[in-house]
């Protein structure tokens, strides 16, 4: 991975923390544990054509703040995040946002719209991949499950669908909740091509995005941590509870010693 790439992300890492920070904002575990999986799949994966669909909405700052690493977005848009009048809510919504496809938030839809976008590209006669981003909470949904189904059925080769499976979601882990530490298993029983791979390694996330290997969906689980680098890493408190000043100062430095890529 080049140092730009390393400087970039820290940079990126640091911007989000600060934007959650000043608007008081929750959600931040879940934008940190899926931070690095952004930014590997937008400035080292994603071609021009390419579509992407951030199925776990509430990890909307994950992706502005990834957009303003691409110069998409600017450093007053960011500024107003969550504010009333922005262009940037706490889900993703809205024509100001680029490359936004649909809005997100209320979980489960995202892999069949996806899975539709994948489809209706490959009846256009375009080479377009497209990437979804989900959260492993969101896989109780049934939705996910009717649209994996439909995807190996259709073979839609050219669909990567990412798991961000940091083991919590928004009342407990997701063992106590359903009796489920790892997807894989039951992604594969349905047909998926599955790999998995440390989601906060850009340069593992970026080889594990390869074509498939027998025509047919991609399914990336990302072992993550939630709260990445923060004061409550891997805790239920960082799906809700926004940072207090020492905190924000304590995960700068963190971030600042721990948050390049590996």
């Amino acid at each position: 991975m080049n140092n730009r790439f390393d400087e970039l992300l820290i940079e990126t890492k640091l911007r989000l923390l600060q934007m959650h920070h000043d608007a008081k904002s929750g959600h931040l575990g879940g934008n940190f544990s899926c931070i690095d999986a952004l930014m590997a799949l937008h400035h080292l994966v994603m071609a021009e054509e390419d579509r992407f669909i951030l199925s776990k909405g509430h990890s909307a700052a994950a992706l502005y703040a990834t957009l303003w690493s691409l110069g998409k977005l600017s450093e007053e848009a960011l500024t107003t995040f969550t504010r009333d009048d922005s262009l940037l809510p706490g889900h993703p919504s809205g024509a100001g946002i680029p490359g936004l496809q649909f809005s997100t938030g209320s979980l489960g839809h995202g892999p069949s719209l996806a899975a539709g976008l994948a489809l209706a590209a490959r009846h256009m006669g375009h080479s377009r991949r497209v990437f979804c981003l989900c959260s492993d909470g969101e896989w109780q949904e049934g939705g996910c499950w009717e649209a994996l189904t439909f995807a190996v059925h259709q073979r839609l080769d050219k669909l990567f669908i990412l798991i961000d499976q940091n083991g919590l979601q928004g009342f407990g882990r997701t063992m106590d909740v359903i009796s489920c530490e790892d997807l894989s298993p039951r992604i594969a029983a349905f047909g998926a091509e599955v790999r998995r791979v440390d989601g906060h390694d850009p340069q593992g996330i970026t080889r594990a995005l390869s074509p498939g290997e027998h025509g047919l969906p991609v399914v990336l689980i990302l072992e993550t941590i939630k709260g990445k680098d923060l004061h409550f890493e891997n805790s239920l408190e960082s799906h809700y509870l926004p940072l207090t000043p020492e905190q924000y100062l304590a995960a700068r430095n963190a971030i600042m010693q721990n948050g390049g890529a590996r």
